[in-house]
């Protein structure tokens, strides 16, 4: 039986720099309770080293937890990795520490602030998350894809670290799954200025517990599965999104 599922894939928690320090386990899953949602993806920058507090946390609202990273590739192309194990995203995400270079400055930047599912400092990534790698962006999807995960392009309609502002178009040989859309721009404004066969989606980039559930998609789907959203993404047996 197919279920209707309230969905929110872009949320930052407070080990990405520009998250606000009370983006915590407890505080993202008890805003996103508030906001009726039902599936979230934890996609910090170039890490997943949250998640698994934030899937622990979130169990207690009875809130599902995909595992991911917001990917920014060489071309500084901001991609959302989602997957159904956070073993996946860890196996991604030391390859993103392989090709990341450079230390935070946190003074400049921020912390980035790694917790357990309470919000207790365990302690603070070294690594230049808020930096690009030296991945490039087909060699960004085929790692995705080779972990089982989904590659969706983030919020294509803002003017910084999206697919049309660094290279102006959407690659037809770039098999990226699905189209990020920020809560800026409407679905239907969006298809009109960025034409694709692709679909799109809309996500809220949470930095802010404020900003949580303000762009959310639903899915008809039978499990929150990364098989079972691709099927919604490709109107297959019944699943599908609505916005």
């Amino acid at each position: 039986m197919l279920k209707r599922i309230k969905a929110d894939f872009h949320i930052h928690t407070c080990l990405s720099p520009c998250a606000d320090l009370e983006m915590s386990p407890q505080n993202i899953a008890s805003q996103a309770k508030t906001e009726n949602i039902d599936l979230l993806g934890i996609c910090d920058h170039n890490s997943a080293e949250n998640v698994s507090a934030l899937k622990k946390a979130a169990n207690k609202f009875k809130i599902q937890v995909l595992p991911g990273i917001e990917v920014t590739t060489q071309e500084e192309i901001h991609i959302l990795a989602l997957f159904n194990k956070t073993s996946s995203a860890f196996e991604l995400q030391e390859i993103i520490y392989q090709n990341l270079p450079g230390e935070n400055d946190e003074e400049t930047f921020g912390m980035q602030v790694v917790v357990n599912e309470k919000g207790e400092v365990l302690h603070f990534n070294k690594h230049l998350l808020i930096g690009a790698t030296s991945l490039s962006l087909e060699k960004t999807v085929h790692l995705i894809h080779s972990l089982d995960g989904l590659a969706i392009a983030a919020h294509i309609d803002r003017p910084t670290f999206s697919i049309i502002s660094q290279l102006g178009f959407i690659p037809d040989s770039i098999e990226i799954d699905a189209l990020e859309i920020s809560p800026l721009t409407s679905i239907s404004e969006a298809k009109k200025r960025y034409p694709s066969k692709l679909p799109m989606v809309c996500f809220s980039d949470s930095h802010f517990l404020k900003e949580i559930g303000n762009g959310t998609t639903f899915f008809y789907i039978e499990t929150s599965s990364i098989q079972e959203i691709k099927k919604a993404f490709l109107n297959q047996e019944g699943r599908k999104i609505v916005h």
